[in-house]
C-alpha cells in the first residue's frame, strides 16, 4: 500500500499514479458503515480494472474548524487506520493535510485539484459526505462531473440506529461496549506498551499489566471489562479483565490508567507491545472502604469475565 500525502497548494507529483476507484471519508473507526463504502469501491475497482484507493484527511477537520470542540482522540489513530486499510488490500491512500487554507477551498477546486488531479475515475462516498468550504459540496454535486462516476452508499443501520463514529464514541462513553462492537463489526482494540506501575496488584493476588496506549485513543469509560490481549510476536490470545480508571480506593486525583489482569499468566512482559481487545462491560469504577472489599470485587470481576469470554 502506498500512502500519498497531499497538501494545499498541491505540489505532489502524481505522474506515476495509476487510475483508481476511491472511497472518500475520514474513516475513524473503520466501522460497518465505512466498510460498506470501501467494499463498494473495491467491487467497482475490480470490475473496471482500477487501483483501490481511499482519500482521507489528517488531522480531523474539527481541529481546524472548531478548536473548542476539536477531536484529539480517535477510535483508530492515523497509524492504526493505515495498518487496517493495508489489511483491507488498499493500493493507495491519499492523505490530504486538513489546514485552514485547505478548509477554505471552493468545492469545485477541491474536486478538480484533488479528485480529478489524482486520476480518480470512480468515486464512492457515504450519503452524508461533504467537502469544500463549509462543507458546501455534497454527493449530489459529485454526480454532476463527467470526469468520473460517483456511487452513493446508503447509511448502515443497527436496531434502527445509524452506525457512525460519533455514536460509537457515545456507546464507549456509556459502558455500551456490546453496542459499540456491533457497530464496529469487531471488538474495539487499543495498542499499547506494558509499563511499570504501582505493583500493588501482585500484593493482593491479582498481578496486572499496566498498559500505556501508544496513541491518542478514545478510551472506554471508567470501569472493568472482559478483554482478550495479544502480545507482539506471540500468537496466543490471552483472556483477562481490564480496569480503566484512577484507582479511587487509593488515590483522590490520579491520572487515568489501564491495567489488565491476565488469567493464568506469570510472564514478565515489561516493555512489550500489546493489543487489548475489549469484549464486554463488567461494572463501573467504584471506591471501596478497604483492601478486602476490593479483592472480593476483583475476584468477582474475574469470574464474570471468564464466563463472558468462554467462547473466545
Amino acid at each position: 500500500m502506498e500512502i500519498i500525502k497531499l497538501h494545499y497548494p498541491n505540489d505532489e507529483a502524481l505522474s506515476n499514479i495509476e487510475p483508481s476507484a476511491a472511497a472518500l471519508g475520514f474513516f475513524d473507526g473503520l466501522h460497518l458503515g465505512h466498510i460498506d463504502v470501501i467494499d463498494t469501491m473495491k467491487e467497482i475497482a475490480e470490475k473496471r480494472g482500477l487501483k483501490k484507493a481511499v482519500m482521507t484527511f489528517d488531522p480531523h477537520p474539527s481541529v481546524v474548524l472548531d478548536p473548542k470542540k476539536q477531536r484529539t482522540t480517535y477510535l483508530t489513530p492515523f497509524d492504526i487506520k493505515m495498518k487496517k486499510l493495508e489489511e483491507l488490500d488498499i493500493d493507495y491512500v491519499f492523505v490530504i493535510n486538513f489546514s485552514s487554507a485547505f478548509a477554505g477551498l471552493d468545492k469545485d477546486f477541491f474536486v478538480r485539484e484533488y479528485i480529478i488531479g489524482s486520476k480518480i475515475r470512480e468515486v464512492v462516498a457515504g450519503f452524508d459526505y461533504t467537502y469544500g468550504k463549509k462543507g458546501s459540496g455534497t454527493v449530489a454535486d459529485l454526480k454532476q462531473y463527467e470526469e468520473f462516476n460517483t456511487t452513493e452508499v446508503t447509511k448502515h443501520e443497527l436496531a434502527d440506529d445509524k452506525v457512525s463514529t460519533t455514536r460509537i464514541r457515545e456507546y464507549l462513553d456509556n459502558h455500551q461496549l456490546d453496542e459499540a462492537n456491533a457497530a464496529l463489526g469487531r471488538a474495539y482494540d487499543i495498542e499499547g506498551i506494558v509499563v511499570q506501575g504501582e505493583k500493588r496488584g501482585r500484593t493482593i493476588g491479582f498481578p496486572t499489566a499496566n498498559i500505556e496506549p501508544n496513541y491518542r485513543y478514545f478510551m472506554p469509560a471508567k470501569g472493568s471489562y472482559a478483554v482478550t490481549m495479544t502480545i507482539e510476536n506471540d500468537d496466543t490470545l490471552y483472556k483477562g479483565v481490564a480496569s480503566v480508571g484512577v484507582k479511587p480506593t487509593f488515590h483522590d486525583n490520579a491520572r487515568l490508567t489501564t491495567e489488565v489482569y491476565i488469567f493464568d499468566f506469570a510472564r514478565d512482559i515489561y516493555g512489550e507491545n500489546v493489543t487489548i481487545h475489549w469484549h464486554h462491560f463488567v461494572r463501573g469504577e467504584e471506591k471501596f472502604d478497604g483492601i478486602e472489599p476490593l479483592i472480593k470485587a476483583i475476584d468477582s470481576d474475574a469470574n464474570i469475565a471468564r464466563e463472558m469470554l468462554k467462547d473466545k
